[in-house]
């Protein structure tokens, strides 16, 4: 999908580039709204609905940007300062939903 070239101009370069509603966006999602603990790729899959078999494919994708952090078994949301925006992004899309569903209280 084109993006008009006032958003390609403005737009810092920094700025993850992960499609809303993709395995990726899905995972970092998650980890995102859980920030202070870590999962496993069994329990990543169970929260998502994503194909157990995609799950570990998805999340060293991730490890490979920095996005996520890995240990063990476990996986977490990663500490990169491009994730702080991202969190900020989808809090706010999710409010602004929220708010145009349910009116303001």
């Amino acid at each position: 999908m084109p993006i008009g070239i006032d958003r390609f101009e403005d737009e810092p370069g920094e700025t993850l580039d992960i499609a809303e509603g993709s395995q990726p966006h899905r995972i970092l999602r998650f980890l995102a709204e859980h920030n202070d603990q870590a999962f496993t790729q069994t329990e990543i899959y169970e929260a998502t609905g994503i194909k157990r078999g995609s799950v570990g494919a998805v999340l060293s994708r991730l490890e490979d940007r920095g996005l996520v952090r890995h240990r063990g078994r476990y996986w977490a949301i990663g500490e990169d300062d491009r994730l702080a925006s991202y969190a900020a992004q989808q809090g706010s899309s999710s409010a602004s939903t929220t708010d145009d569903y349910y009116g303001e209280e």
